[in-house]
């Protein structure tokens, strides 16, 4: 009876550890991303300097007047990363943001009416889906021209397949519950279903799908401007990357200071929203 008592209480703590884990890591993934969003916000007094004038000589190893060095033509790189939070996080949230606009619209309608309209939106999703991602992301965007527009453009408009996948099956489940079913004998219209049944009870879902976007954004944002796609006027983490590999960096002691510093926080901001669409999910979803 002791042993078996002492089993069940060593159980109970491991499972009480287990649920507070989404907790700990959707926590770490807020103050990640809020740290980057603060800094976004606050950059023109963060960053010591104007990342776009010259302030001394190419090439500086780092220091305390310049504690990243500066770049092939005497930008600080600091205030030059600093600056470069404001583009990287959003082009990931406007980007998120026409995925989710447009996933959550495809979704509601195809899980709504799910036979011929349904069905056809959802060959439509199947096609976005199984494309080679990578090669079209590229192609549209060199089709479309080097603009911040285009690329969350591009980006958004690849990228909202899968949210709406996610958010069909949710509404697929809804439309048969009795409150529906309900609204729909009394004779009301489906735009107020949706609108008053359907939508509010997908916004959990769609959140989860949002944060993830998010993501994702950040990073084929990076990849864009490092393949010099992206927005050759505006300073953000991918073009530093592009213009470090363009003047040779990673072939001398400062990628160091120019490749490191960008790359790791690339990484950084897609963690934290990964954390953070983590800890959503186990909660839209408990079974996970």
């Amino acid at each position: 009876m002791t042993a078996t008592g002492g089993e069940d209480r060593a159980i109970r703590r491991a499972v009480r550890r287990r649920s507070r884990l989404p907790t700990i890591l959707g926590v770490a993934g807020l103050v990640i991303v809020g740290a980057l969003v603060v800094t976004a916000v606050f950059a023109p007094w963060l960053a010591p300097y104007d990342p776009t004038e010259r302030i001394a000589r190419p090439f500086l190893f780092p220091s305390a007047e310049h504690p990243l060095g500066t770049n092939d033509v005497g930008h600080d790189l600091l205030s030059e990363i600093i600056f470069g939070s404001r583009v990287s996080l959003m082009v990931g949230l406007v980007a998120a943001t026409v995925a989710l606009l447009i996933g959550t619209t495809v979704g509601v309608i195809a899980g709504y009416y799910p036979k011929r309209l349904g069905s056809t939106l959802m060959r439509g999703v199947d096609v976005i889906l199984i494309l080679p991602f990578l090669p079209l992301l590229i192609v549209l965007a060199a089709y479309l021209g080097r603009s911040l527009l285009n690329t969350i453009l591009v980006i958004g408009l690849l990228i909202w397949a899968e949210p709406a996948r996610i958010i069909r099956s949710q509404v697929l489940s809804l439309r048969s519950r009795e409150y529906v079913l309900a609204a729909r004998s009394m004779g009301a219209p489906d735009r107020w279903t949706i609108l008053r049944h359907i939508v509010p009870r997908t916004a959990l879902l769609a959140t989860g799908s949002f944060v993830r976007a998010v993501s994702g954004a950040i990073l084929l944002e990076a990849a864009l401007s490092f393949l010099g796609l992206g927005d050759p006027i505006q300073k953000s983490w991918g073009s530093t990357l592009y213009w470090a590999q363009t003047r040779g960096a990673f072939l001398t002691p400062a990628w160091k200071w120019w490749v490191l510093p960008p790359g790791l926080l690339i990484m950084l901001a897609s963690l934290g929203f990964a954390l953070i669409a983590f800890s959503l999910e186990e909660r839209i979803n408990p079974r996970l």
